[in-house]
C-alpha cells in the first residue's frame, strides 16, 4: 500500500478518490477524522491521505492524479459582443451567452 495523495482540503482528497474508483483503482482513505486532534497533533498530519491498496497501480494513480488536477494555463478571452473577459475552460461568454471567438 502506498499513499497517492494528501491534501488539506478534504473536499479535494474525495474527489480524487472518486477518480481514481471510477478509473478501476482501489484506495484507502486515513486520517478520515484527525482533524479533531489538531492541536494535539501538527497540522500535516491531521490532512486526509490517500492510499493505493495495489503498489503495482501507483504510478498509474499519480498520473491519473495529476491529469485531473492539471491547472488550464490558456489565456483569458474577451467577448465580442460584451466585452467581458471569460474564463478559458468557457464555450460560452458567461454574461451574454454569444459564442467563444
Amino acid at each position: 500500500m502506498k499513499m497517492v495523495y494528501t491534501n488539506e482540503n478534504r473536499f479535494m482528497v474525495n474527489n480524487a478518490r472518486n477518480i481514481l474508483e471510477a478509473s478501476g483503482i482501489e484506495v484507502v482513505l486515513k486520517n478520515e477524522y484527525a482533524q479533531g486532534s489538531a492541536g494535539d497533533l501538527s497540522p500535516f498530519d491531521t490532512w486526509m491521505e490517500l492510499w493505493v491498496m495495489e503498489d503495482s497501480q501507483f504510478d498509474k494513480a499519480k498520473k491519473i492524479i495529476e491529469l485531473a488536477f492539471k491547472k488550464d494555463n490558456r489565456p483569458e478571452w474577451q467577448c465580442r459582443v460584451c466585452h467581458e473577459h471569460n474564463d478559458a475552460s468557457f464555450d460560452l461568454c458567461w454574461h451574454c451567452q454569444s459564442d467563444k471567438p
